[in-house]
């Protein structure tokens, strides 16, 4: 019989291979138009296409195949691939005959799910309770579906996929609750609730679309339901309008404030332009550019123009009036080009714009005190092989108090790096002429003082001053006797300049006059010194036991005598003189009051001192390893003066002693100085004013004394840090995170605060006057934490003389999960504003979701 098998077998394979054999090449034989009685297109066999485009990999616990009905049953970490989709679920059950793929998270006794089904595509990870999905088809419904976008997450009750793009939602909820997000707590401290919502994904970006939505706090309804809405998510900037907050104030009747749009341009630039409008008059726009290219540069361009309306157009009451503001930052990156480096600061603004009453921001930022605006733009260039740097600089300084204006137009300066003016011969530089040093440059300027109204007009340019300038310095040194250093040096200036003036008494108008000379005119100077200085070493010791061990002081006097002779004379044309309305013979600079400075008058031939000290002490202390502390008593104590043997009167100089000390572990900061006049100064019996400086010396009184204390306290001072996990086993949940409890049940968590101390003494006497004027004040600076989510802050100076609170500032901010509040409050003072916010942290609805309420201040009334 295994004969008979094998028989068959052999020619049933025979006939196979030559049918196929003879197929082959019947075909290759067979024209292009074949005869009827091949075999037509219709009797082929066609191969049915696969349902499934790549393979489904199953792998579960338990897995049950049902042949007849083509299903396939996971149990039990059941896990199902299919191309780029992978899913993680309890149970699995494949229909191969529908192409449909259902799976479901893990149930408790209950039938609750108490795990979701896991679905990652692309990268993105989804939660469901149930979840179908057809593989030929490509779309999907899942239930209670828990979605992440951006800083986000979309919870659904249903939500079908149309594509890889498009998903739609039922009954879907919105927060961005971050410890929600996190599963820290089941129920998120806000939400927005919607009835339908669309979620449109491409490569770039992503986008949520809603019909009417409401605000949902604790999940308690609020009146908030916005008709529609439009997230947009996305890493790259796009474009969009700005939500306005809107109100009523009686000055200025009902107000848009913020109204904008915001424009990227480009890869590198984005433009932001908000408006504020009030039905009385008022207006402000503020245009606002960035712009960043990384490794080189970014900077800023802001603008704020407006005017403010009050009153009513034909009363009293009614002024108007026009505000500006142009700012521009700009910094670039220390590694783009370290030969060529551009910077912009400016900020220019009109006279009365940190006073503008249209909103409070100036008042809360302290901009409102400013007296003082500067702007700076420079331009430095370096070279590689010349020893030369050149800086370019424009300024513009505004004086409030006084409505004027420095400009300087441009300011050019060209330093050369320090040399020495001969060569070493060993290689090791010794003596006088081998230390030789060389220090110069040229600094040309273009400045003029002007007010707000003359700016870049003709009044403007007539006031125009060109300087150049160059200063010439030499300088030596060597030691003498081992333990002196002697020092030699000259200085030389030569000054350009295109004014001078010339000045005569008018018989006519009866008064002096002063007239300017715009041709080029200048002038040389020089001076020399040589000094002499040293240190000196001194050790007091105690006793034995005794607290203090020693003092040490160090000690560096130093002599020094400098000559310039006297340039007010005749023969160098620098001073003139000219009778005045008294008829008394008054000498003047022609360069009095001009750019590059007026030369001395007088031969100085002085000698001057000054006397440093250090002096520290050595006390016994159980915190150091070394059972001695070095205390300081004085950093810096310097006494200095000098005498002018070439003066006819009042030789010796002011002398002044200045002081720098720090006490506490360097905590308390004290600087102080004192000024004392050597010689009497005599008043009239009955007059304050007009005193006249005699030639008795030794009366020394004080004519400027100044002390500053400052003093940084923290609750790091006056504790060790405490290791609460260590300490404290129980630890709070949720919001609760970051307290630990005591046995007692107590919280317990780091209360950290800073409290900055300040205070200032100032003695003046100005010349002449009896009476000083005196300034006293006491500062303080802080914040404390109340709780880890509660911060109080602020800020007050007490003035000693007038007894009165100065700018008062209290502040206080709270974390409160999604939300931030801010509370800002000036009760003192001209300016007693406050400005209450609360709003979303999230990026995404910053804008949208928040509050603003803020006071202002009102005009003063007319007289």
């Amino acid at each position: 019989m295994a004969k008979t098998v094998l028989k068959n077998i052999l020619q049933i394979s025979i006939i196979l291979i030559f049918n196929s054999f003879l197929a082959q090449e019947t075909s290759e034989k067979l024209p292009k138009n074949a005869v009827n009685d091949t075999i037509s297109k219709k009797d082929t066999i066609v191969v049915k296409k696969e349902s499934l485009d790549d393979i489904l990999q199953t792998k579960a616990d338990n897995i049950r195949r049902d042949f007849p009905k083509k299903m396939i049953y996971l149990n039990k970490k059941a896990q199902v691939k299919y191309q780029d989709m992978q899913i993680d679920a309890d149970y699995i059950s494949i229909d191969e005959k529908k192409s449909l793929v259902y799976a479901r998270g893990k149930l408790d006794s209950l039938g609750k799910i108490i795990e979701p089904v896991i679905t990652t595509q692309a990268g993105k990870k989804y939660e469901t309770n149930e979840f179908h999905y057809n593989t030929k088809t490509k779309q999907a419904v899942a239930y209670n579906a828990r979605t992440e976008e951006s800083e986000g997450v979309i919870i659904a009750k249903k939500t079908k996929k149309y594509s890889d793009s498009v998903f739609a939602m039922k009954n879907a909820m919105y927060t961005t609750d971050e410890y929600f997000i996190k599963k820290k707590d089941t129920a998120a401290d806000y939400h927005m609730l919607a009835s339908n919502i669309k979620l449109i994904k491409t490569k770039e970006k992503s986008q949520i679309i809603t019909g009417p939505i409401q605000l949902y706090i604790e999940r308690v309804p609020t009146p908030l339901i916005m008709p529609f809405a439009i997230l947009p998510f996305s890493s790259k900037r796009s474009a969009g309008i700005l939500i306005p907050s809107f109100g009523e104030r009686q000055d200025v009747g009902f107000f848009l404030n913020g109204i904008g749009y915001y424009q990227p341009i480009g890869e590198h630039f984005d433009l932001k332009v908000l408006a504020d409008i009030y039905t009385k008059g008022s207006w402000d726009i503020r245009p606002e550019m960035n712009y960043m290219k990384k490794y080189r540069y970014s900077g800023n361009f802001s603008a704020d123009v407006g005017t403010m309306v009050r009153g009513i157009k034909g009363l009293d009451d009614y002024n108007k009036n026009s505000t500006y503001r142009i700012a521009w930052r700009h910094t670039q990156d220390t590694k783009a080009n370290p030969f060529l480096n551009f910077s912009a600061s400016v900020d220019v603004v009109s006279t009365k714009f940190y006073n503008n009453t249209l909103n409070n921001n100036y008042i809360l930022n302290q901009n409102v005190l400013n007296t003082q605006q500067n702007s700076t733009v420079t331009l430095t260039k370096r070279f590689l092989k010349l020893p030369a740097t050149i800086t370019a600089t424009t300024s513009y300084s505004q004086n409030f108090a006084t409505g004027t204006s420095d400009l300087r137009l441009p300011q050019m300066n060209v330093a050369i790096n320090q040399f020495y003016l001969f060569k070493s011969k060993t290689g090791v530089r010794s003596g006088l002429l081998e230390n030789i040093t060389v220090n110069t440059g040229l600094n040309l300027t273009n400045y003029v003082q002007t007010n707000e109204g003359e700016l870049f007009k003709k009044e403007m340019w007539d006031k125009l001053q060109t300087g150049l300038k160059n200063n010439i310095a030499l300088g030596t040194n060597t030691t003498v006797a081992k333990y002196f250093t002697f020092s030699l040096g000259a200085n030389i200036d030569n000054a350009l300049t295109t004014k001078t003036i010339k000045r005569f008494y008018d018989p006519v108008a009866s008064k002096d006059i002063t007239e300017t000379d715009k041709g080029i005119a200048g002038y040389s100077t020089f001076s020399s010194t040589a000094s002499i200085q040293t240190t000196l070493y001194g050790m007091m010791k105690f006793k034995k036991g005794s607290t203090i061990e020693a003092i040490r002081h160090m000690m560096t006097p130093s002599i020094g005598f400098t000559y310039s002779p006297d340039f007010g004379g005749s023969g160098y044309g620098y001073y003139k003189n000219y009778y005045n309305a008294s008829g008394a013979l008054t000498p003047y600079s022609i360069f009095e009051g001009g750019i590059v400075g007026s030369p001395t008058s007088g031969m100085v031939g002085a000698l001057g001192f000054n006397i440093g000290n250090n002096i520290e002490m050595k006390v016994k202390s159980k915190s150091d390893s070394t059972g001695v502390k070095k205390v300081k008593l004085f950093e810096s104590l310097n006494l200095s003066g000098s005498y002018n043997f070439a003066a006819k009167d009042h030789p010796w100089s002011i002398l002044t002693i200045n002081g720098q000390s720090s006490f506490f572990n360097n905590k308390l900061s004290v600087n102080t100085s004192l000024s004392l006049d050597p010689y009497k100064i005599i008043y009239l019996p009955g007059q304050d004013t007009g005193g006249i400086r005699t030639e008795d010396f030794g009366h020394f009184s004080v004519q400027g004394f100044n002390v500053q204390l400052s003093y940084p306290l923290s609750s790091e001072i006056f504790g060790q840090k405490t290791d609460y996990a260590k300490k404290y086993k129980s630890k709070g949940e949720i919001r609760n995170e970051n307290y630990y409890f005591d046995d007692d049940n107590y919280a317990r968590f780091d209360q950290a605060w800073t409290l900055n101390v300040n205070a200032n003494y100032a003695y003046t006497k100005t010349s002449g006057n009896r009476i000083p004027t005196r300034m006293a004040s006491v500062g303080l600076d802080g914040s404390v934490k109340l709780t880890p989510f509660w911060n109080i802050n602020g800020s007050t100076h007490y003035d000693m003389v007038t007894k009165e609170l100065a700018y008062t500032r209290i502040g206080f901010s709270r974390d409160q999960r999604s939300f931030t509040i801010n509370f800002n409050w000036v009760p003192f003072g001209q300016y007693k504003v406050y400005d209450f916010f609360i709003g979303i942290k999230a990026n995404i609805l910053s804008d949208a979701l928040k509050y603003k309420d803020r006071s202002f201040t009102q005009p003063n009334p007319p007289f």
